[in-house]
């Protein structure tokens, strides 16, 4: 590699890296304006203008506040869960895409930070990963609330992470491919002349299966049981408090923003542009070099694609200040008697389909 090539992907990361940490205080303003707007209040409105500044307040909060560790804890155990958890989904983000390519100079930069042909297990392989803070989190404190919440959110992402990957198969199946930028060019056509070829057009309940699973993966409600206030306290976190508490905070929204980021790209035609944007760009094309027309496009793919993603960040808010907590008997039920036989029975259908029609 050149000292170009190293600049380069010292970029990506840095803007991967600033996506997940600006992400995160805006959505937890964002949470909370949007409760108060669903629900008739009033919402953090004091520090900064429209309460802005509230997040950063919070986090002033939290990282001032004194450190302890429980008596009875593991404590390599202990402070080793919330550094996995707030590290593995923005590792889970290196291989997803999020434009095509830059020209600058006589190089060739790709929007992802690392370009694999398996991408789509290099992500899966780093959000498996955050199972593991959840049970040694529950297991290290020595608390019978933090064990019970982290058996309950072990279970459950390991129920719906099934149905998540039969959803996923058969979405490999219609692509042939495990690379995650060639599902989004796969994804760049039209159906009919006039629908865009997104995965959600073509194969509707695996979409549906995969966002319900990844709402359960990512503990958010109605899927929030490992946290369940009214029963567990704060759930497998219940011993943490300062900056070790606020890394499982920040873990939970990167979680939310891999998940989205992962979800467009198989579903809504990832960094693809949306609908319009094409014919918009197509009055630059003659007056800019092809260099230069390229570039463009992949700004706007990055706008494309960051658009995308705050729209799921949105139904992520939207559903959570809208239906209440599932019962741990329904969640369940909900994961192993209906998700799993209806993704086992469209996986089949789809390898039929395609068997037929010799794709």
């Amino acid at each position: 590699m050149t000292l170009f090539d190293y600049i380069a992907v010292a970029a990506k990361i840095l803007f991967i890296v600033g996506l997940a940490f600006s992400t995160v205080p805006i959505m937890v303003w964002f949470e909370r304006r949007g409760a108060a707007w669903m629900q008739a209040r009033v919402g953090p409105n004091r520090v900064g203008i429209f309460g802005l500044m509230q997040p950063v307040a919070d986090v002033l909060k939290l990282l001032s506040k004194e450190m302890f560790i429980p008596a009875a804890a593991s404590k390599f155990y202990y402070n080793l869960a919330p550094a996995i958890s707030a590290i593995a989904p923005v590792a889970a983000m290196a291989a997803i895409p999020f434009g095509s390519y830059l020209i600058i100079g006589d190089h060739k930069v790709n929007l992802q930070i690392a370009s694999l042909d398996i991408g789509i297990l290099a992500v899966l392989a780093f959000a498996g990963l955050e199972v593991y803070p959840i049970m040694l989190a529950g297991w290290a404190s020595n608390n019978k609330y933090s064990m019970l919440g982290a058996l309950r959110g072990s279970s459950q992402m390991i129920s719906y992470e099934i149905a998540l990957g039969l959803a996923l198969v058969s979405m490999l199946l219609v692509y042939g491919t495990l690379d995650l930028n060639a599902m989004v060019v796969y994804q760049d056509q039209s159906l009919l002349g006039f629908i865009p070829r997104w995965g959600v057009f073509l194969n509707p309940l695996a979409a549906l299966i995969f966002m319900i699973s990844i709402f359960a993966e990512t503990n958010r409600l109605p899927f929030d049981l490992p946290e369940g206030e009214s029963e567990l306290v704060a759930g497998y976190h219940l011993e943490y408090g300062a900056s070790k508490f606020a890394l499982f905070f920040f873990a939970e929204y990167v979680a939310m923003l891999m998940a989205s980021g992962l979800f467009i790209t198989i579903f809504f035609g990832g960094y693809g542009l949306i609908p319009g944007m094409g014919w918009v760009l197509s009055f630059f094309q003659t007056s800019l070099s092809p260099d230069m027309f390229q570039n463009l496009t992949a700004i706007a793919q990055i706008a494309a694609f960051v658009f995308k993603v705050g729209c799921m960040m949105f139904f992520f808010v939207w559903v959570r200040w809208t239906m209440p907590r599932f019962r741990y008997d329904q969640l369940m039920h909900l994961g192993w008697k209906i998700l799993f036989p209806i993704a086992l029975v469209n996986l089949l259908a789809v390898a039929l389909i395609i068997a037929w029609i010799g794709v």
